[in-house]
């Protein structure tokens, strides 16, 4: 699981069967699945916060300019 910070919100991709998997984390560790995102699977997972990036801009602000790896 790789963890992500998308403009100030917390989410994770999961890998599971050649597929990418999208998930928002709650701050209790609850996780719900992203299903109107779709991550082509040919996507590496150095490209995966460049796509997420294009997706969510509207939400870039001062305080989160970027979509960064957490962990």
């Amino acid at each position: 699981m790789i963890r992500i910070n998308v403009f100030g919100r917390s989410m994770s991709v999961r890998r599971i069967s050649g597929e990418w998997q999208l998930f928002n984390e709650s701050q209790t560790g609850m996780r719900a699945r992203v299903y109107d995102v779709v991550i082509p699977p040919e996507l590496t997972e150095d490209e995966l916060t460049g796509f997420l990036d294009d997706i969510y801009h509207e939400h870039a602000s001062e305080q989160y300019p970027s979509v960064v790896i957490e962990s």
